[in-house]
């Protein structure tokens, strides 16, 4: 195998676990900003992981995370707004990031 294979493996090595992590990382996002969200509507314990569930399932619906904004935002009502739910995302993804990285 020559350098040039190597370094190409290398580069779709590295790019394919990146990815994974991406993955990993807004799976993890999702599932804390529906333990958050299930806090503020008054669920706790197996209820409040049910919905997290459910708000992880949700990014599936389209690319990006304006599904789970639109979740979250329909379940809350009033509770929260849009931009909230979305600040809250940015925080919890540095947060689920941490963790994943604390597993590795």
């Amino acid at each position: 195998m020559s350098t040039f294979d190597e370094r190409e493996n290398a580069f779709e090595n590295k790019y394919a676990h990146d990815a994974e992590m991406q993955f990993k990382a807004e799976a993890r996002r999702n599932k804390l900003l529906g333990l958050w969200a299930a806090e503020l509507m008054g669920k706790s314990g197996d209820e409040a992981a049910a919905y997290a569930k459910e708000v992880v399932k949700a990014d599936f619906e389209e690319a990006g995370h304006e599904d789970v904004v639109r979740k979250v935002s329909g379940d809350l009502g009033g509770k929260a707004t849009d931009d909230e739910i979305r600040a809250k995302m940015a925080e919890l993804m540095v947060v689920a990031k941490a963790q994943i990285m604390d597993e590795v």
